[in-house]
């Protein structure tokens, strides 16, 4: 009888034993996920390779005398739904002209405004051809995180520069995100990117005057993907 009593007793030392080696083990492979998961946080952004995968979808807009920026923000069987600037297509859509110039690289392209937002400064150009599209953020970026502007300053089609979000402001009734990124006239209607390759805002406007820089404006993008286009939206 006593044999019998020792051999369970073995048996089940041996039964827990087992079982706290597998929670050992699992305690192991969660603490690997996570130290994994800490070092992809802390990896620096890949800005050249975002801006190589960003710029298929950024266009130069000819409209008269004026140029800007624009990037894909819809596609269908149709074609393609760019977004820029309103003050770039201004005086062409004030003098009942709807059709502008979309160079994209080595081709251009005839567009058509036909959607514009003059009071948040927000027009939709829409071309035949199938363009790649970028995605949107869910929600606004954090004060402080890393931006890319991409762009045609003067005419400079594939410019990239960095910055970080300096601030949210209100100007006019109208919400803006300021930014540190330089931009130039020609930028106006192009992209700011941030670290995971989705648009953020619209490039508008910066401040100038003696003493002034890095002070540059751009529409949140959930303003444009609220009412004037169909957004793809990716989250965090």
């Amino acid at each position: 009888m006593a044999v019998a009593v020792i051999a369970v007793v073995w048996h089940s030392q041996i039964a827990l034993e087992d079982s706290v080696g597998a929670q050992q083990r699992t305690i192991a492979q969660l603490n690997a996920r996570v130290a994994s998961v800490e070092r992809g946080e802390r990896a620096p952004t890949d800005w050249p390779s975002i801006a190589a995968s960003v710029e298929q979808s950024v266009v130069t807009i000819e409209a008269g005398d004026f140029g800007g920026s624009g990037w894909v923000a819809h596609v269908s069987a149709s074609g393609s739904d760019i977004i820029t600037n309103f003050h770039v297509v201004e005086n062409t859509w004030a003098a009942g002209n709807a059709t502008v110039r979309v160079r994209r690289r080595d081709s251009t392209i005839d567009g058509t405004v036909v959607r514009v937002d003059a009071r948040n400064d927000i027009a939709v150009i829409h071309v035949k051809e199938r363009l790649p599209v970028l995605s949107t953020a869910a929600s606004r970026p954090s004060l402080g995180s890393a931006v890319m502007a991409v762009g045609s300053p003067l005419g400079l089609d594939g410019t990239v520069t960095l910055g970080v979000v300096s601030g949210f402001r209100s100007l006019e009734g109208s919400d803006y995100i300021q930014f540190s990124a330089p931009i130039s006239p020609g930028n106006s209607g192009g992209p700011v990117i941030d670290s995971q390759g989705r648009v953020v805002a619209v490039a508008s406007a910066k401040l100038v005057g003696a003493g002034i820089e890095a002070l540059s404006l751009a529409i949140p993008v959930q303003t444009v993907c609220l009412s004037l286009v169909s957004c793809t939206l990716r989250g965090s």
